[in-house]
């Protein structure tokens, strides 16, 4: 439990050094895990009147009581796998993937302070532009041309509307031909491959996108062949 602990590497033995820098290294004793309203996790850290396990420490010239709330969340397999110290924390929020997308290009920190008269009005375009600060990672990155982002699988909008009531794009030129043949959408192309395909009439709406290849040059949609991979579709 000693390796385990979570003193503040900050420690220099003032109580009051400990005392401010130590508690945001110390959590609430619980009986059950919980997740807060945030997402974050609320971990079980059993007291010892509910049989969890403290031990006393020396540290220079002081004696600290450590228990459960002292200690992070960890593996034991990784400990001693890798022999290191690592935290482990639950990942159920979209928050913790983007933080990890977005942390290669956070770069380093920006300020910018100025004096100004309080009487003025507030220029909220000057503090947008000061706002888009670009660090020089991300800067390069960007010459460079490489992928800011990737999505996987490939998303694909599925029109949702009453009938005759989809969407048309049309410009002064085109406007009498749309008017009288306007495109097809992804509905009314599904409901026509149901007329005529025995098996698209099994698929749901969202599921027949799995069989359907979209040839958006020819503004329409083609049936791919029946394969294996989707017969329980």
């Amino acid at each position: 439990m000693v390796r385990k602990c979570g003193l503040p590497s900050t420690f220099t033995g003032s109580p009051r050094h400990v005392h401010e820098y130590a508690q945001d290294a110390m959590t609430d004793l619980l009986a059950e895990t919980i997740t807060g309203n945030d997402g974050y996790p609320f971990y079980r850290r059993r007291s010892t009147d509910d049989g969890g396990k403290s031990i006393t420490l020396k540290v220079l010239n002081n004696t600290i009581d450590v228990d459960n709330r002292w200690i992070v969340p960890y593996s034991p397999l990784l400990i001693k796998t890798y022999n290191a110290h690592i935290n482990v924390e639950y990942c159920n929020s979209v928050k913790a993937i983007k933080y990890i997308c977005k942390y290669v290009n956070k770069g380093s920190d920006v300020a910018v302070f100025g004096v100004e008269n309080t009487t003025a009005s507030n220029e909220e375009v000057t503090q947008y532009q000061l706002g888009c600060y670009i660090s020089s990672n991300e800067a390069v990155w960007r010459i460079l041309s490489f992928s800011i982002h990737e999505r996987y699988p490939t998303v694909v909008h599925l029109a949702v509307h009453l009938e005759n009531g989809q969407r048309v794009y049309f410009t002064s030129e085109n406007v009498r031909a749309r008017a009288m043949s306007p495109l097809p959408a992804t509905l009314t192309e599904f409901f026509t491959l149901c007329r005529n395909d025995t098996f698209a009439r099994t698929l749901l709406y969202s599921k027949y996108q799995l069989i359907l290849r979209g040839i958006h040059q020819q503004e329409n949609f083609s049936v791919v062949n029946k394969v294996e991979q989707y017969k329980d579709t």
